[in-house]
């Protein structure tokens, strides 16, 4: 297997056709088709599954193809640096819960942002399980999951498993989040009673690892609400909490900007007092680049301003 035979499998399944990808690629048809054969039986699958309708994808082919377009783009990047003479792009990705501190970590480390110089940075929010596998693919070389301290035997048996890095970086217990105008905002000790009355935001996709969807549901969710809005994206949570006033959220501690900006309030209370942990990830043998380093060190620091300021906190109402 070499480069050329990644690329005539790319171009074959971007054009979806033997004949129009040979044409593309300045040979015959006959030829491609037989390195094509001579690939599948090398790496022992296969790649394209010929109809009558033309070339599909199987499974095994659309993994091998991620990893054929990965490795083509690195060769041409080497090439583009060591051979057309291009500057070296400044890289780095990062796969993340969704939470406002490291939001604004990541803001911060982007003004590193060398002007004169090709910059691709990556930030994905997403869960647990697919910051895992975006570590595992080598879509992205950091990663931080979020859990429950109480689930830390299932995901260090992962890690291990899985063969990665892993530091925390901070434990924290969950604060509530509403809108300064919610009656929620004016109370002096909220109880689980209060909230049944509330509409709870959450993230529709949480996961723990060797555990069924269902359990990990009533082990982070609010027993006493049966109203819950979900979503997957964080600036759109933000937007319903702060337009409509009957809803809250848990979450991690969020930058006073943020809150200001979108007329929240921040309230510690002993409703739910479950201990969470943000830890670091990334694939053993990694070696962390400078802009790695420095992102983690931005990281630190955001949580150094926005968790720890809760230790110094009574449990009241934040304005």
């Amino acid at each position: 297997m070499n480069i050329l035979h990644l690329k005539y499998a790319t171009e074959i399944a971007k054009t979806k056709s033997i004949s129009k990808a040979a044409e593309n690629l300045y040979m015959g048809q006959p030829n491609l088709s037989r390195a094509i054969k001579e690939l599948e039986e090398h790496i022992g699958i296969t790649i394209f599954k010929r109809t009558s309708k033309g070339i599909t994808v199987t499974d095994d082919g659309e993994e091998f193809l991620r990893y054929a377009r990965r490795i083509i783009a690195q060769v041409e990047q080497v090439e583009d640096i060591y051979i057309n003479g291009k500057r070296k792009v400044q890289q780095f990705s990062v796969s993340v819960p969704r939470a406002s501190y490291i939001a604004d970590a990541f803001t911060e480390f982007s003004k590193e942002i060398k002007i004169g110089s090709p910059a691709e940075f990556f930030y994905k929010e997403t869960n647990s399980m697919k910051t895992i596998n975006n570590v595992l693919r080598e879509d992205y070389n950091l990663g931080i999951v979020r859990y429950k301290s109480t689930f830390d035997e299932h995901y260090n048996i992962m890690f291990k498993d899985k063969k990665l890095v892993s530091e925390t970086i901070t434990e924290f217990s969950y604060v509530l989040i509403t809108s300064e105008t919610s009656p929620l905002a004016r109370m002096d000790n909220i109880t689980s009673q209060d909230l049944a009355e509330f509409i709870e935001v959450c993230h529709a996709d949480p996961y723990v690892p060797s555990m069924p969807l269902i359990d990990v549901k009533k082990a982070e969710l609010s027993e006493s609400v049966d109203k819950r809005i979900y979503v997957f994206e964080r600036a759109s949570q933000m937007e319903i909490l702060s337009r409509v006033p009957n809803t809250f959220m848990w979450v991690s501690p969020i930058p006073d900007e943020t809150l200001k900006k979108y007329g929240l309030v921040e309230i510690q209370t002993s409703v739910d007092e479950k201990v969470y942990k943000d830890v670091l990830i990334y694939r053993n043998g990694y070696k962390l680049s400078e802009l790695d380093e420095r992102f983690i060190s931005y990281l630190k620091k955001s949580r150094d301003i926005y968790i720890s300021r809760l230790d110094k906190q009574p449990c009241l109402t934040s304005y």
